[in-house]
C-alpha cells in the first residue's frame, strides 16, 4: 500500500467529511488525484461517501490498530510477555509473517496484527475473508520444549482464551466447536489456526493464528461459505478493535507461557462447559472416512469423544459437523 493511501486512510478514519482541497494539500497531489486515491480505498473494501461541496468521508469512521494504545492497556500478567508487536497495513497472512520470524530465531511473544490480509487462511487451506480495518487478524509465536507432545490440546486451550477475552468485553454466551472455532448461536465468530515449526520431538515453536469477526460488512460476508456473525451483531453495539486485541493478549499470552506446565487438563472442564455440540448427533469427517456418533466431550489431551453405538471412542483428527445440518 502506498504512503498516500495510508495518509488518506488516517485522514478519513475520524468519519468526518474532508474536502478534496484539504486532502490534496495533505497528500501533496491534485484534487483529481485525490479521487483516484479514494478509489483505491474503495477497492480495499472501505465505504467512502462523496458529497459535492463537503468532500469525502468514511461513514461511521474506522478504528485503526494502535500499538501504543494496545501496549499501554495490557495487564501486568501479559505486558512483559509481549516481546514484539508489529502492525501491518496489509499482508498476505499474519501466520506467514510470524512463521518467517520463527524460522529465523526464537520468536516467543512476537505478535503480528494486520488491518487486512490478502491471502488469509483457515483450516484445510480455506480462505479467511479479511476486509480492511473491520475485524481482527492476529498471529503470535511461542516456543515449547518436548515437541508435538507438549502441544496436545493447545488449539482448544486457545479457544478458551478467546472465549474468556470476548466475555471480558461484556459479550457472553460464546460456544466452542472442536477443534478450533468459536460460535454464537451456531454461527462462527472466530477461528484458530496452529502451525508447528522445529523439532517434533524437541524444541519447537507454534504459530497461533486467530481471526475474529468484529464488524464484517454484509458484502464481504457473502464470500464466507458457512453461517457467520460478528461481535457487533452479537452485542448490538460497536466494539473497539483495539480493546479486542488487548483482551485477547491479556488471556492468550499468559496461557501460552504456562501451557507447558499446566497442559490441556487445566482447561478441559471449561472447554466442555462451552461445548457447542455436546450431546448432539455429529459427523466426524476424516481424511479417508467419516464416523457418526453423539458428541460426548473431549479427553485430557483434547481428543474429541464420540459415543459410537453406545461405546465411547476418542479421535485426534478430522472435523465435526451436526449430522444432517450441511
Amino acid at each position: 500500500m502506498s504512503d498516500s493511501s495510508v495518509k488518506l486512510i488516517d485522514a478519513l478514519a475520524d468519519g468526518q467529511f474532508h474536502s478534496g482541497e484539504e486532502l490534496g494539500a495533505l497528500l501533496g497531489i491534485s484534487r483529481t488525484a485525490v479521487w483516484k486515491q479514494v478509489q483505491k480505498l474503495v477497492e480495499l473494501g472501505l465505504e467512502v461517501d462523496k458529497i459535492k461541496g463537503r468532500g469525502y468521508c468514511v461513514p461511521g469512521g474506522i478504528e485503526l490498530f494502535s500499538g501504543e494504545r494496545i501496549r499501554s492497556d495490557l495487564l501486568p500478567a501479559a505486558e512483559p510477555l509481549l516481546a514484539r508487536l508489529d502492525i501491518l497495513t496489509t499482508t498476505d497472512s499474519t501466520n506467514s509473517v510470524v512463521r518467517q520470524l520463527a524460522e529465523e530465531a526464537d520468536a516467543s511473544g512476537c505478535v503480528v496484527l494486520a488491518e487486512q490480509q490478502t491471502a488469509g487462511r483457515g483450516r484445510r487451506g480455506r480462505q479467511w475473508v479479511s476486509p480492511f480495518a473491520r475485524n481482527l487478524y492476529l498471529s503470535v509465536a511461542w516456543g515449547f520444549e518436548g515437541g508435538a507432545a507438549a502441544l496436545e490440546g493447545l488449539s482448544l486451550a486457545v479457544g478458551v482464551a478467546v472465549k474468556r477475552a470476548v466475555a471480558s468485553l461484556g459479550i457472553s454466551g460464546a460456544q466452542l466447536k472442536w477443534p478450533n472455532d468459536i460460535l454464537f448461536n451456531g454461527k462462527k465468530v472466530a477461528g484458530i489456526l496452529l502451525e508447528m515449526i522445529g523439532d517434533p520431538a524437541g524444541f519447537c515453536q507454534v504459530v497461533v493464528g486467530i481471526g475474529i469477526n468484529i464488524d464484517m460488512p454484509e458484502s464481504k460476508g457473502a464470500d464466507i461459505d458457512q453461517s457467520w456473525t460478528d461481535l457487533r451483531r452479537v452485542s448490538g453495539q460497536s466494539v473497539s478493535r483495539n480493546q479486542v486485541v488487548v483482551a485477547l493478549l491479556n488471556e492468550l499470552l499468559p496461557m501460552l507461557a504456562s501451557y507447558q506446565k499446566k497442559g490441556f487438563c487445566h482447561y478441559r472442564e471449561e472447554w466442555q462447559g462451552s461445548d457447542a455440540f455436546r450431546g448432539q448427533p455429529v459427523e466426524l469427517v476424516m481424511a479417508k472416512n467419516s464416523i457418526s456418533g453423539i458428541a460426548n466431550g473431549v479427553s485430557e489431551t483434547g481428543a474429541i469423544g464420540l459415543l459410537v453405538e453406545g461405546e465411547q471412542r476418542y479421535f485426534n483428527g478430522g472435523e465435526i459437523s451436526l449430522r444432517g445440518a450441511q
